[in-house]
C-alpha cells in the first residue's frame, strides 16, 4: 500500500492581464512524507500553501501552475504519469474529500448517481454490473451512518453533515490507498464535526488508509492525526508529533496558531481573541457582569414565550418554542446549538423577518412594530451581520456603494462619504478611502467581514445580530474579527447577540450563553457558569463534542 512524499516540491502560478503579479510562488521547497497507513495534518492560514500542496497530488492545479520537486504515490513520480494513467490514479489510489460538500456536488444529480459515475469509470470485478455498483452505493452510505435509501435524495434535500458524509462515501467508492481530506468539517457544528471525525478515524484505522488532512484548526487536526506540520507564506515552518506541537510549539507563528481556538477553561485566553499581533489585554476589563445581583443595566431586546411555527409538507413544525431571552444594553449574548436547533430562525423573529405565532419581542421597552416607518426605524437600529460574507456583498458593487446601500435606504441626511468612511474605520479598514473603490473580489475573507460589519455600523445601530460571524475564517483573522466586536461593544455600547455552534467563540468573548436545542432554549446564564458547570445533557454534549488541543493531543 503506497504511501505519499513531497520531494523539495515548489509551486509558482504565472500570472496575467489584469492581476498580472509576475510569478507567485504558492509552496516553497516543501519536503513532507505520509507514510503507509499514518496519518499527516497541514495546518495553515488561507495563502499558506496548503491546498496547493495537496491538489498537486492529483494533479488539480489550474494550467497557469508549474511545479519543481517530486511528487510521488509509493514509488510513482506523477509527473511521469500520462493523462490515462493519472485518471487512473484518482479515485482507485488516491481520492480526495472537498471543502464544500455543497459545492462539490452536482445538484441535479442525485447522491447515488454521483457515485455510481465513479465505480463506473474505474471498474473492477467487485463492481463490474449495474447491480453490484448499486449494491456498492448503498454499502458506501451504510459505512458513513447514512440510510441507504439516501442514494434517491439530491444534495439540497441533505443537511450539511450528509452531504460532507456524501463526498466521504465518494472518496472512499474505488477503495483508494490515500484520501486527501481538504477542511472536511469547516462550518459543521460540533456535534456533526466529531461524528465525521471520528468516523474518519475509524476508517483509517480499520481500512489502513493513509491520510493527508488539511486545516486551518489545529484542534481539528490534534483529533486526527499522528503528524502535524505548520506552513506559511508557502514553506513548512514546523513539523512533528501532533502532541509536541499543539501543545509545545516552537514557533511563534505554530503559538497563534494554537492559541486561536481557546480551551474553554483556559482564564488567559476569557475575552482576549488572538489576533495577528498578539492578544488584546485591555479587551479583559470588558467583561461585564449581567447576572441579577450584577449592575442594572437597560433591558434592550427581550423575547417572552416567542414561537415560530413552520408548515412543511402538511405538518407542523415548531422551529421555536416558548423562547425567553433578555438583552442588555453592551452586552454579548452567545447563542449555540447544532444546525437546525432554531437559532437562525428566532434571530429573524427577533428583527421582525419573520412572523411568528405567539410570544412577543420588545426593544427598548416598547413592543416591536408590525409595519410601516417605525419597523424601519427599529430596523435601523438593529442589524444583522450575515455568516458569509461572499453571499452578503453584492460582486458588482465597490466597498463604498455597499455600504452606502443602507443609507440610503434610510434617507441618510448627513455627508454620505464621511459616514462611510467612518463606518470603515469603526471597523478597522483604515484608511478607510484606501477600501472605497474596492470590489468584494479584491479582499480577504476577513477583510470582506469587515465590510459586511461596517455596512451594519454605518446606520449607528444599538443592536447587532451576528450569525456564525467567523465560521469559516483563518485563526487570526477570526482573534481579530471577535476582539472588534468586543471593541465596538466598548466603545459604542452595543448589545450583541452572536449565533454560533462554537463553544470556544462564547468562552472568548460572550458575556451569558443561552443553549437552544430543538427550538427550546434549554440552559442559559453568566459564560462560565453555563460551560464550566453545564446543568443541562444537551449542553455537555456541546462541550464534550468540541474538539481540543489538549484532549486530541494527549
Amino acid at each position: 500500500m503506497p504511501g505519499l512524499t513531497f520531494e523539495d516540491v515548489s509551486i509558482t502560478y504565472s500570472t496575467s492581464g489584469r492581476n498580472d503579479r509576475g510569478e507567485v510562488h504558492a509552496v516553497k521547497n516543501v519536503s513532507l512524507t505520509l507514510p503507509e497507513g499514518g496519518t499527516l495534518g497541514i495546518a495553515g492560514e488561507s495563502g499558506s500553501g496548503k491546498s496547493t500542496l495537496a491538489m498537486s497530488v492529483l494533479r488539480l492545479l489550474p494550467k497557469n501552475a508549474k511545479i519543481t520537486g517530486r511528487v510521488a504515490v509509493g514509488d510513482t513520480d506523477i509527473s511521469d504519469l500520462s493523462f490515462g494513467q493519472m485518471r487512473a490514479l484518482r479515485w482507485a489510489e488516491a481520492s480526495i474529500i472537498f471543502q464544500g460538500a455543497m459545492h462539490s456536488l452536482n445538484p441535479v444529480q442525485t447522491v447515488g448517481a454521483q457515485i455510481t459515475e465513479a465505480l463506473a469509470l474505474h471498474v473492477t470485478d467487485k463492481w463490474k454490473t449495474a447491480q453490484l455498483r448499486q449494491d456498492r452505493v448503498k454499502e458506501l452510505l451504510t459505512l458513513v451512518d447514512m440510510p441507504a435509501d439516501k442514494t434517491a435524495s439530491y444534495p439540497h434535500e441533505l443537511s450539511g453533515g450528509q452531504k460532507q458524509r456524501v463526498m466521504i462515501a465518494m472518496a472512499l467508492a474505488c477503495e483508494p490507498d490515500i484520501i486527501i481530506a481538504d477542511e472536511p468539517t469547516t462550518a459543521l457544528d460540533v456535534i456533526v464535526q466529531k461524528q465525521i471525525l471520528d468516523m474518519i478515524a475509524k476508517l483509517v484505522s480499520e481500512r489502513g488508509i493513509s491520510m493527508l488532512m488539511i486545516s486551518h484548526d489545529l484542534s481539528v487536526l490534534a483529533t486526527a492525526c499522528d503528524q502535524i506540520a505548520i506552513m506559511r507564506y508557502g514553506e513548512v515552518i514546523e513539523v512533528g508529533d501532533a502532541r509536541e506541537v499543539c501543545l509545545n510549539p516552537k514557533e511563534e507563528y505554530s503559538q497563534k496558531l494554537a492559541a486561536a481556538f481557546p480551551v474553554i477553561g483556559d482564564t488567559e485566553s476569557r475575552m482576549r481573541p488572538v489576533t495577528r499581533h498578539g492578544d488584546q489585554p485591555e479587551d479583559a476589563e470588558a467583561k461585564i457582569d449581567f447576572a441579577d445581583d450584577g449592575p442594572k443595566r437597560e433591558v434592550l431586546l427581550e423575547a417572552d414565550k416567542l414561537n415560530v411555527t413552520y408548515t412543511s409538507s402538511g405538518f407542523k413544525v415548531r422551529a421555536v418554542k416558548d423562547v425567553d431571552l433578555t438583552l442588555h444594553r453592551g452586552e454579548i449574548i452567545a447563542l449555540v446549538g447544532q444546525s437546525g436547533s432554531g437559532k437562525s430562525t428566532l434571530a429573524r423573529a427577533l428583527l421582525a423577518l419573520q412572523d411568528t405565532d405567539g410570544g412577543e419581542v420588545r426593544f427598548a421597552g416598547e413592543k416591536l412594530p408590525a409595519g410601516g416607518r417605525e419597523l424601519k426605524a427599529f430596523r435601523k437600529k438593529a442589524q444583522l451581520v450575515f455568516q458569509d460574507p461572499s453571499a452578503a456583498l453584492n460582486p458588482k458593487l465597490s466597498v463604498y456603494e455597499s455600504i452606502a446601500e443602507g443609507l440610503r435606504i434610510h434617507r441618510y441626511q448627513g455627508d454620505e462619504a464621511e459616514a462611510v468612511a467612518q463606518a470603515l474605520t469603526d471597523a478597522e479598514l483604515t484608511p478607510p478611502e484606501r477600501y472605497f473603490g474596492a470590489i468584494p473580489q479584491e479582499l480577504s475573507g476577513g477583510q470582506r467581514q469587515r465590510v459586511v460589519i461596517a455596512g451594519a455600523l454605518a446606520l449607528g445601530p444599538e443592536l447587532l445580530i451576528a450569525d456564525e460571524p467567523v465560521a469559516s475564517l483563518d485563526a487570526s483573522v477570526r482573534g481579530e474579527i471577535l476582539g472588534l466586536l468586543l471593541k465596538l461593544r466598548k466603545k459604542l455600547g452595543l448589545g450583541a447577540l452572536v449565533i454560533t455552534h462554537d463553544l470556544g467563540l462564547a468562552w472568548n468573548i460572550a458575556d451569558s450563553v443561552a443553549v437552544m436545542f430543538r427550538g427550546e432554549i434549554v440552559e442559559q446564564g453568566p459564560t462560565e457558569e453555563v460551560l464550566m458547570n453545564p446543568q443541562h445533557e444537551y449542553t455537555q454534549q456541546l462541550l464534550d463534542s468540541a474538539p481540543s488541543i489538549r484532549a486530541g493531543a494527549a
